[in-house]
C-alpha cells in the first residue's frame, strides 16, 4: 500500500487563502502577520516543501506584496487611526495645561478675596455701634 496523493487543489486553495489572509492583515496561524514566504508557509499550516512545489503562487503573494507597499492594508487602516488618535491626545493634553492653567488663576484669586473678605469684617467689627450676628447653627 502507498501513501494517498496530495490533494494539489487542496493544497493550492489553503496557499491562496493563506495569502489573502496575509494581506488584509487577518493571519490566524502566522505569529507576525509579516508579509514574506516563511509566514506565508506558516500561515497556509502545510509543510514548507509543499508550498514550494507551487513557486507560482509564492511568486504571485510576493508580486501582491509589492503592489501594496509592503503593508497590510488592515495596518495601514490602523497606523492611520493611531496617528489621529496621537494627534487628539495631544490636543486634549494642550486643552489640560489650559485648564489646569485656569485653575491655578481661580484658586490664587479665591484666596485673595477671602482675604479681603477676612479684613472687611475685621473692620466692620471694628465700627463702634455694630453687633455681628452669630453664624447658622
Amino acid at each position: 500500500m502507498g501513501r494517498r496523493p496530495r490533494d494539489e487543489e487542496a493544497d493550492r486553495a489553503a496557499i491562496r487563502a493563506a495569502a489573502d489572509r496575509l494581506l488584509a492583515g487577518t493571519p490566524l496561524h502566522s505569529q507576525s502577520g509579516k508579509l514574506t514566504a516563511s509566514e506565508l508557509i506558516a500561515e497556509s499550516d502545510l509543510r514548507r516543501d509543499v508550498v514550494y512545489r507551487h513557486s507560482d503562487l509564492i511568486q504571485d503573494f510576493q508580486a501582491r506584496v509589492k503592489a501594496q507597499d509592503s503593508t497590510p492594508i488592515a495596518m495601514q487602516e490602523l497606523a492611520d487611526e493611531n496617528r489621529k488618535l496621537k494627534t487628539e491626545i495631544d490636543d486634549l493634553r494642550g486643552e489640560l495645561r489650559q485648564e489646569q492653567g485656569r485653575g491655578k488663576a481661580m484658586r490664587m484669586i479665591i484666596a485673595e478675596l477671602s482675604l479681603e473678605l477676612e479684613q472687611a469684617k475685621a473692620e466692620l467689627e471694628g465700627v463702634s455701634g455694630v453687633t455681628r450676628l452669630p453664624g447658622p447653627r
